[in-house]
C-alpha cells in the first residue's frame, strides 16, 4: 500500500537517509541519549540517538556524525521515546468536533494518526460529507486516514438515512488518497448470510487491496465468528468479553480493546490477555467515540494506555498496542509504527513509563507539540452552507406529536382508562453498548400510553429529520433514572434521526423544537424551561468551536441530565445507541422497534393490537 501519509515519499528520499546514515549529509534533526521503547523487540534501549531527514528517520543508535552546523539537536535527557500513537478505530463525529479541532485536542497527547470511520456525516450527507471531513484534516498535521463508511444505512430496511451508499461508491473511494480500507461491516448478519450487496461491498475493499474493518457485536466465537473473519474482516472493536477478543485473536483478528467516553470495556477485555499467556501482537487498544470533555480533563490514547496499566498490562506492551500492531493491522508498517530507520519520524516524548505523560510530539520530524500544547498553527477552514443545514423534520412537532394511543381490545374497542397494557423496554446500562429487551405494565389514561417515571420507563421517539417524511417510531426506555424532564439529540447512531426521550409530552416537545432550532446538537428540558443546549450545526453533529469550549458546554449538560435524575456515565452517549439496530437486542428506528437477535420489526405491544 503507498502511503500518502508522510510529507516525502520514501523512495524520494531513499539516497539522503542513505547519505545520512552514513554521516555524508548531516540530518535536520537529531534526538540525542534517549530512552528507545523498541516496539519491534518489546525492550528498553538506553541511549539511543534518532537522526532524521525528510520526514523520515535515517539512523538509530549513535547519532553524532549525523550532526552538522544547522542541525535541529533535541536532548533527550533520558526521557523515553516511542512511536506516534495511532487510533485503529475512531468516529471524529463522536467528539462533537471536527477534524481539525479534534487533531488539534489529541496530538498534544501523543496521537499522531487515526484510522476513523466517518459513517456517521456519511448516513446524513453521504461521500460529500466525507470529503468535507478529509479537507478539514488536511489542514493539521495528523494523519487522518480513512476507512470508508461501509453500511449507510447500518442495515438496510430498517431505518431512514439522509443518503445511501453502495458497492459502487465503496469501490470509487479506494481510489482516494486518504482511504486506507473500509469502515467497520456492521451488517454481519448481511456477511454470515451471504447477501450478494454486502458481499461486493467487502470485495471492492479486498479487491483494491486495502483493509476490511469489522464489527461483530454478538456473543459468539464458533461458526458466526469464523465465517465473518474468513469474509476478510482483519479486525473488530466489539469485543465486551474476555474470550471474546481472545477468540478473535486466536483465529487471526486484531482484537481492538476499546475504552471510550461511555463504553469503558478494557476492565473485562484485557483479561484476555494479563490471564493468558498469549502473544499480544494481535492486541490493538482504541477509544472509538470519546467527547470533548475526555480529551480534555484525561487525554487519548495516552489515557487509554494508562487505564491498560491499571489493568495490569505491561507499558512497552500497551505502547505496542498503539503503534506497531495498529500499522501491522492496516498493512501499513512498512512506513509507520515503529523508530527504525526508513518510517516516518513520527515519535513522542515520555516523562516515564508509569505515568506516560507526552512532553513533545513529532510529526514527519516536526515538532508540532510540546508540554501540552500545539506548536504549529493551522489553516481555517469552513463548512460549506449545504453541511449547516441538515435537520429537516416533516410538519411542526407538538406534546400531540407525542401521542401514543393504546392498543384496542379484541373486539376492537378502545381499552378503558386504567387498564394495564404491557410493553416491550429497551433496558439501557451505563457504560454498556448492548441493551436488554424487557416489558413493563403501564397503566392507561385518556386513552394513552405515558412515561411511568416509578418503574423508570419512559417514552422514547425517534422522528425522521432527513427528508421530511413525517416518519416517527414510538418505543419505551429503562434505566435513565430521570424523574421529570425530556432529552434529546440529532447524534442518534447511525442514522442520525431526532431522538427525544422524557417524562412528558411537553418537554419531549420543547427539547425537539430547540434542537430544531440549533439545527441539530443535544438538548435537556425541564417543566417548559431549556436547561442545557450543546448546537451542533455540521450535520447535526459537530460544531467547530475549539475542543476547550466544547467541553465546557458538554459538562454543563451532564450536569443538566444529573439535575433531572440521570447519574450515568456519559448518558447521551448510551441514549445516542438506542435507534443503533446493528446492536443487541433491541432497538428504536423511525419505522419503529426492532427486535436485533432476530433481525425483524417487533411490535411495542406484546398483548393487544398495535397503537392506533
Amino acid at each position: 500500500m503507498i502511503n500518502k501519509f508522510c510529507k516525502t515519499p520514501l523512495w524520494e528520499a531513499t539516497m539522503t537517509l542513505a547519505a545520512t546514515a552514513e554521516g555524508r549529509i548531516p540530518a535536520e534533526t537529531v534526538i540525542r541519549d534517549a530512552r528507545l521503547v523498541n516496539v519491534c523487540t518489546g525492550e528498553i534501549q538506553e541511549h539511543t540517538d534518532v537522526a532524521i531527514a525528510q520526514g523520515r528517520i535515517a539512523l538509530v543508535g549513535d547519532g553524532s556524525h549525523c550532526i552538522g552546523p544547522d542541525t535541529r539537536v533535541i536532548e533527550a535527557e533520558g526521557q523515553y521515546i516511542a512511536p506516534g500513537f495511532m487510533d485503529g478505530h475512531i468516529h471524529v463525529e463522536s467528539s462533537m468536533m471536527g477534524v481539525g479541532e479534534y487533531a488539534r485536542a489529541v496530538i498534544p497527547h501523543g496521537t499522531v494518526g487515526i484510522y476513523m470511520d466517518p459513517h456517521e456525516i456519511c448516513n446524513v450527507l453521504g461521500l460529500e460529507g466525507v470529503k468535507c471531513m478529509a479537507q478539514d484534516a488536511a489542514r493539521t498535521p495528523l494523519k487522518a486516514m480513512i476507512t470508508t463508511p461501509s453500511c449507510v444505512p447500518a442495515v438496510p430496511g430498517f431505518e431512514d438515512t439522509g443518503s445511501a451508499i453502495g458497492p459502487e461508491d465503496v469501490e470509487g473511494t479506494m481510489y482516494w488518497d486518504s482511504v486506507v480500507g473500509l469502515g467497520e461491516m456492521m451488517n454481519f448478519p448481511g456477511i454470515l448470510n451471504s447477501d450478494e450487496r454486502t458481499h461486493k461491498i467487502v470485495g471492492a475493499t479486498l479487491r483494491a487491496g486495502k483493509i476490511v474493518t469489522g464489527h461483530y457485536s454478538m456473543p459468539e466465537t464458533g461458526k458466526g465468528l469464523n465465517a465473518y473473519i474468513a469474509s476478510g474482516t482483519r479486525c473488530c472493536h466489539e469485543s465486551t468479553r474476555a474470550e471474546d477478543a481472545l477468540a478473535k485473536m486466536r483465529l487471526g483478528m486484531y482484537a481492538q480493546l476499546r475504552e471510550g467516553s461511555a463504553w469503558h470495556d478494557l476492565h473485562q477485555v484485557a483479561k484476555a490477555i494479563t490471564e493468558h499467556k498469549v502473544d499480544t501482537r494481535f492486541a490493538c487498544l482504541v477509544s472509538d467515540d470519546a467527547h470533548p470533555e475526555t480529551l480534555i480533563q484525561e487525554g487519548h490514547l495516552d489515557h487509554i494506555m494508562r487505564r491498560a496499566l491499571q489493568e495490569g498490562i505491561d507499558p512497552v506492551t500497551a505502547i505496542q498496542m498503539v503503534t506497531i500492531n495498529c500499522a501491522q493491522c492496516f498493512q501499513m508498517d512498512h512506513e509507520l509504527g515503529s523508530i527504525t530507520p526508513g518510517k516516518c519520524a513520527d515519535i513522542v516524548f515520555l516523562n516515564n513509563l508509569e505515568e506516560l505523560k507526552v512532553t513533545r510530539v513529532l510529526i514527519d520530524g516536526d515538532v508540532v507539540a510540546e508540554d501540552g500544547k500545539m506548536t504549529v498553527p493551522f489553516k481555517p477552514y469552513s463548512y460549506p452552507a449545504w453541511a449547516m443545514d441538515s435537520v429537516h423534520v416533516g410538519g411542526s412537532i407538538t406534546p400531540e406529536s407525542f401521542r401514543l394511543n393504546a392498543p384496542e381490545t379484541g373486539e376492537g374497542a378502545p381499552l378503558a382508562d386504567g387498564s394495564r397494557v404491557k410493553v416491550q423496554v429497551i433496558e439501557v446500562g451505563s457504560g454498556k453498548v448492548a441493551d436488554i429487551a424487557g416489558t413493563a405494565l403501564l397503566t392507561v389514561s385518556d386513552g394513552q400510553v405515558h412515561s411511568d417515571v416509578e418503574q423508570d420507563v419512559l417514552k422514547t421517539a425517534v422522528f425522521e429529520r432527513h427528508h421530511e417524511t413525517g416518519k416517527v417510531g414510538f418505543g419505551f426506555c429503562k434505566g435513565f433514572g430521570i424523574r421529570c424532564g425530556a432529552m434529546a439529540s440529532t447524534v442518534a447512531h447511525d442514522a442520525h434521526n431526532l431522538l427525544v426521550v422524557g417524562t412528558n409530552d411537553a418537554d419531549m416537545a420543547l427539547a425537539a423544537n430547540t434542537l430544531i432550532e440549533s439545527r441539530g446538537g443535544m438538548a435537556v428540558v425541564q417543566n417548559g424551561q431549556v436547561l442545557g443546549v450543546v448546537p451542533l450545526p455540521i450535520a447535526g453533529l459537530m460544531n467547530d468551536k475549539p475542543a476547550e469550549e466544547m467541553a465546557a458546554m458538554v459538562s454543563r449538560l451532564t450536569e443538566c441530565w444529573e439535575q433531572i435524575g440521570c447519574t450515568m456515565v456519559s448518558p447521551f452517549m448510551t441514549m445516542a445507541l438506542i435507534p443503533l439496530a446493528c446492536l443487541p437486542e433491541l432497538r428504536l428506528t423511525d419505522r419503529g422497534l426492532v427486535d436485533c437477535r432476530t433481525f425483524q420489526f417487533t411490535p411495542l405491544f406484546v398483548d393487544g393490537a398495535e397503537n392506533t
